[in-house]
């Protein structure tokens, strides 16, 4: 008889439950985000980071079963906040296509700030926060490893040598 994989008693967030599926929930929530992606031109520059990073937290979530593992190899969180970033990431995608994001009117004019240019008082300055050292982790596995494409069967990967 097999080993049955122990299910965490508290994801220690409120109102965050445990979901004792995580792994099966996550793989399918990352096929259908693959699928909705298409929708998006080829060419953004979201469509390529969604299905980069998606491809591979999917990969790892087929490679590996148990779920301290994958939080483990990912590095960005409990599965069951993986599981809510996914279900946010389909609702975005949702309303990425509804308000065609992508689609700018002919008629459309823009104004071009030159790199040496000041920037306009009616135009906020975004200066971003550093990012936790797990995105890093997850970036530098995503841009080094050869990702399979969709169509590609999943070749699992050995461990790397530490």
């Amino acid at each position: 008889m097999p080993l049955m994989a122990e299910v965490k008693a508290t994801t220690g967030i409120v109102g965050l439950e445990v979901v004792p599926n995580a792994r099966e929930v996550l793989i399918s929530l990352y096929r259908k985000t693959l699928k909705e992606i298409e929708a998006v031109p080829e060419d953004e520059g979201y469509r390529k980071a969604v299905e980069s990073f998606t491809r591979h937290r999917l990969n790892v979530c087929q490679e590996v079963e148990d779920w301290e593992e994958i939080e483990k190899r990912l590095g960005c969180g409990q599965v069951e906040e993986l599981i809510e970033e996914a279900q946010d990431e389909l609702k975005l995608m949702g309303l990425l296509k509804e308000w065609d994001a992508w689609g700018v009117p002919d008629d459309y004019e823009c104004e071009i700030i030159e790199n040496d240019a000041p920037v306009p008082k009616h135009v906020p300055l975004h200066r971003p926060g550093p990012l936790p050292a797990e995105f890093y982790k997850t970036l530098e596995a995503v841009s080094t490893k050869s990702l399979p494409k969709k169509d590609d069967p999943v070749i699992a990967a050995a461990e790397p040598k530490q």
